[in-house]
């Protein structure tokens, strides 16, 4: 009786592995399920760079962690989460995408330009101070 040989086989094996799909961008709905309710913060490049609050209604609130915040809303458009905030009126549209360890968000879909991901989480509320007072 004669066996296969295992020649090819183990070369098969000795491949590398082909490379992981492209994770998909995020549409609305499915951005909507995962951030609906939540506080994520976003770092950039190690340090913590913002955090925002996801309200129902595609409402949002953000801020650059020091206490300012800004109140807005989101849509899709073009494979793109957008945002419009009250004190900026141009959107400001990312690509997301969801891996193993949360999100990550590349400004205008655009390689070269600012790529935010999901921080851990820090264990303190997000803190919007009130408006500035005078005397």
């Amino acid at each position: 009786m004669r066996f296969p040989s295992l020649i090819p086989l183990l070369a098969a094996l000795a491949l590398p592995a082909p490379p992981a799909p492209a994770a998909e961008p995020l549409g609305a709905e499915a951005f909507d399920r995962y951030t609906q309710g939540r506080t994520l913060y976003y770092g950039f490049g190690g340090d913590l760079y913002g955090v925002e609050r996801y309200l129902p209604g595609r409402r949002v609130i953000w801020s650059f962690l020091d206490g300012r915040c800004q109140e807005g809303r989101w849509y899709e458009e073009a494979g793109q989460i957008c945002f419009i905030y009250e004190n900026r009126p141009d959107p400001q549209c990312w690509r997301f995408e969801l891996g193993p360890r949360g999100l990550t968000a590349q400004f205008e879909n655009d390689p070269a330009a600012t790529e935010l991901y999901e921080a851990e989480d820090i264990g303190e509320d997000m803190l919007c101070l009130g408006p500035d007072v005078g005397v």
